[in-house]
Parts: C-alpha cells; structure tokens; sequence
C-alpha cells in the first residue's frame, strides 16, 4: 500500500473555497509548503506588502508567528516545512519542537528532562540547541540531558558520569561535578572530552575500482545534482540539517535499488539516470526506526548461534539415547520447554488498571525447561546454564567448537563480551540491536552488499563509536560495500 496525494486539492488538504485566498500573493498551500527559515523571511519582508489597513489586523499576529518560529530555528529545526506530517519527524526532532513550545511558554521553575536532543543535528545547529537551553534555564528552570554530545558535556554547568562500562560492569557513579573538576580526573568520558582519546580513524582504502552514480537528482531541496560513490569503501554523507542528505540517500537510491532488487513499491524521488547497478548485487538499510525485537528473541538467537548451541547439545550422548533432537533444547516449541510459562521463564499477572506484574515461573524456576531437558549436560552445564553465560564467559567455555566460538568471538572483540547469551533483546538498546544486526551480517556470505546507515553513533558514547567502527571495519575487510548515511562523522 503506498499513498498518493489527493488529486482534488493536491495535497492541501483543503476544500477549493478555502485555497482562493491570498496574502501577499501566495495561498495558503504555498505557505505551508516553505521551510520555516523561508517562513521567518517572508514573514519579515510581508509588513511592507500589506496596507495600512490590513497592518493593523495583521501586526500582532506576524509578531507572534516570527517569535514562534524563531523559537524552533534556534532548535535547529529550521529545514523543516510547515506541514510536516508528525509522523515522519525523528524522536530527536519530535523533542526539540516540543522544546520550542516550552521555551515559547516562558514558564519557571520547571524541571526538563531531554533525551538525547542533538540528535540527527549538525555541529552548527547543535550550538543553536545548547543556546536553547541555555534560555530554559536562564528564565529559572533546571534542565537534564542524557546526552554523549562533546559540546553538550562542555556547555553543562554540571556533570554526572556513570559506568564504567555496560551491563553488568556498569552502575556505578565515576563522577559528579563542573567541567573544571572533569578535567582533573583520567576516565573514558573526560579523555573522549579534552582530546586525550580519539576514534581511530580508519585507514585510507582504495575500494574496487567501481562505482554507483545517481545523475540529475532533483527530489526536495536537491538542485539536479549528479553524485558518483566509489564501491567497496566507507562513505560519508554529510552536511547540515535539511541539505538534502536523507533526500538523496533514503528518498533516491534505496527506492532505486529496492525497486530494482526486491520489487518494492515504493518510488524513489525524481532523478534523471543511474549507473552501476550491476555492481552490486543487494542492498540493506539499517535506519533510525526501532528494530524489532520481543522477548523471546536474545543475543544468542540475534546473531544466530542459539542454533549452533542447540545442535550441538542434540549430538551429546545423553540427548542421542533420550532421542531429543535440536528442537527439544528450543524454549519456542513445545517439548522441552516449562509449558506453564510456555518457555519464557516468568509469568505475567495482568493488574487490570495498574501495570502487570512480571514473576519469575515457580514451575522452572526462571530456567524456561522442563526437569527432563535440563538433565542433558555439556561440560557440566546445561542448556538453561549456558545461556546465563556472558559473551565473555562463553567465549572460552565453547573454545573447542569452532562453529561457534567464531561467532561469540566477535561479539567480544567489539566489546559486547557483557552481554548475556540468554539476555532478552527487549532489554537491549536500540543502538545494541544495530550493533549486533551488522554483527550478524559478518557471519553471512552476503556478497556484493550495499549497506546504507542512517546516523548509526545516535545514542553511542565516544568508546562505543570505536566499538561501532571495529564492527565496520570487519564488514569491510570483508569487502561488502558501504553507504553511510551520518552528519556527525566529518
């Protein structure tokens, strides 16, 4: 199913009487249309265009839209048009309209809490963000950010730093204080910071000689450009909010190669040519919407080495004369799972008007399997113990099983060595999910892959940028092919 725009009112929704009107010699349809910087010009420029008569009428109400207006281009919103579906706004922007209307309120002494608002923000328009809430707080208000932005962290009158790593080895309070105190102590934060620790950069490649070319692009804001791409490289996509970055990325060439490669409906915006498709041979886009995730999918099954483990209990000894086969260790089917809570370790009691309650299942005692299964044993552990075992702990207790010590391996040398084999994915972050989504990739034959990332540092610290690039990087020795779509990598 795709959606067209309306033939009768062309996508205005309004009735033909309601589209006759005009101030200054454009309808209301045109107005909506303009980007808001457009908006705050025209708007400047309409006082001189009206008559005295009309000024009257209309004098407060252009006072009060530029201020409204100016309001969110100090949030770095200013690419954005008036009628912008809600839906298609990111989280990041989504947040800052929403900060806009709060500065606009003038209230005091109001606590805000902002997650990660530089989100999806260039570097110029992240100084317009931090000066926005700089004016929060002036006018008497507290404001908390959770937030890994450098100049964020600079700019805050206070800081408080936790880790001083992930999950389990994480919770702890490394630091509170001013940016003056940050600079006296040695931490993973203050080192990122002040300069002391970098993002290795990547060694210079030469790629394979071929290219993708997108000529005459003229979608949005895009002013009929041609763009050449070399292959089997890490490319960057940059520029500031609204140049056009995800119009010639996600809006051009994925439509063009999902059409070409998987039929897909949707049209990409208008372009004249494209060359080079028959370099590649398939394209996958991981991009800022959640990735799905339930609770009965874990890392184990994320990176697809649950199947690896269960086979290999399936070939012991012990499962062999029960006649267990590989599905009997799956906590998915029937078998050999606890089917009072139907393999999911806890039970769930609905609360009516309060939130449900979740109690670990008094049958399997949180172990998700049934007494008979349990009894099948791989150097002293069964199928529920190992699945309690971190990346790190796996790693050497699966050393002589090639198939799938590989793959645990390489969880751990990008720094995922924390995360639980059984650890339920809803419990993950979405940034962790993408992590391991492309981990998951590096154990496929995928051939000719084009990858194209929508801003993938959103939401990660300096060292889990590193640990991004590591991921990268395996993928590129590889030779897949990258396009990275990321205004924060210059």
């Amino acid at each position: 199913m795709r959606s067209v725009n309306c033939q009768s009112c062309k996508g205005s929704r309004l009735n033909l009487e309601s589209s006759n009107f005009k101030v200054a010699e454009k309808y209301i349809s045109e107005v909506v249309n303009m980007d808001l910087n457009s908006l705050s010009k025209w708007l400047q420029k309409l006082q001189s265009k009206l008559s005295k008569k009309d000024l009257v009428i209309a004098q407060q109400i252009i006072k009060e839209l530029l201020k409204r207006v100016r309001f969110l281009n100090d949030v770095g919103l200013s690419y954005l048009t008036l009628n912008r579906s809600a839906k298609t706004l990111s989280g990041g922007e989504a947040q800052r309209i929403r900060l806009a209307t709060q500065i606009g309120t003038r209230l005091t002494n109001v606590l805000y809490i902002l997650d990660e608002p530089s989100i999806g923000l260039h570097q110029k328009d992240n100084v317009k963000l931090i000066n926005a809430l700089k004016s929060l707080r002036d006018l008497g208000n507290s404001v908390i950010v959770v937030e890994h932005d450098k100049e964020m962290i600079k700019n805050a009158d206070y800081i408080v730093d936790l880790g001083p790593e992930a999950g389990e080895y994480g919770g702890e309070l490394i630091f509170q204080g001013t940016i003056q105190d940050l600079i006296k102590i040695n931490n993973i934060t203050s080192n990122y910071v002040f300069g002391l620790s970098h993002v290795k950069k990547n060694k210079i490649r030469s790629g394979n000689g071929k290219f993708i070319e997108i000529i005459g692009a003229k979608g949005n804001n895009l002013k009929n450009i041609n763009i050449k791409i070399p292959l089997g490289l890490l490319c960057c996509i940059t520029g500031v909010s609204g140049s056009g970055k995800s119009t010639i990325v996600n809006e051009t060439l994925y439509p063009i190669l999902n059409k070409y490669f998987f039929k897909a409906e949707k049209n990409p915006l208008e372009y004249d040519k494209f060359n080079g498709i028959e370099n590649i041979d398939k394209v996958i886009s991981i991009n800022q919407a959640p990735i799905g995730r339930t609770p009965r999918s874990n890392a184990a099954t994320y990176i697809g080495v649950f199947s690896d483990i269960r086979n290999l209990f399936a070939d012991l000894q012990a499962a062999k004369v029960r006649g267990y086969k590989a599905g009997r260790f799956s906590f998915n089917v029937s078998g050999g799972r606890c089917e009072v809570c139907k393999g999911a370790g806890v039970k769930t009691i609905e609360m009516n008007f309060l939130p449900d309650v979740v109690v670990t299942c008094d049958e399997c005692n949180g172990n998700r399997y049934n007494h008979e299964t349990l009894q099948v044993c791989f150097k002293e552990k069964n199928i529920s113990d190992v699945l309690e075992l971190t990346v790190n702990q796996a790693v050497m207790f699966f050393e002589k099983v090639p198939i799938i010590y590989r793959k645990l391996k390489a969880l751990e040398n990008v720094g995922l060595g924390y995360i639980r084999l059984g650890q339920s994915a809803t419990t993950f972050s979405v940034e962790k999910l993408k992590e391991l989504s492309l981990l998951q990739n590096c154990q496929k034959k995928t051939g000719r892959t084009l990858y194209i990332l929508d801003e993938p540092t959103t939401g990660l610290h300096f060292a889990d940028i590193q640990i991004l690039m590591k991921v990268l990087i395996i993928l590129l020795i590889r030779e897949i092919l990258f396009w990275l779509l990321n205004i924060i990598w210059i």
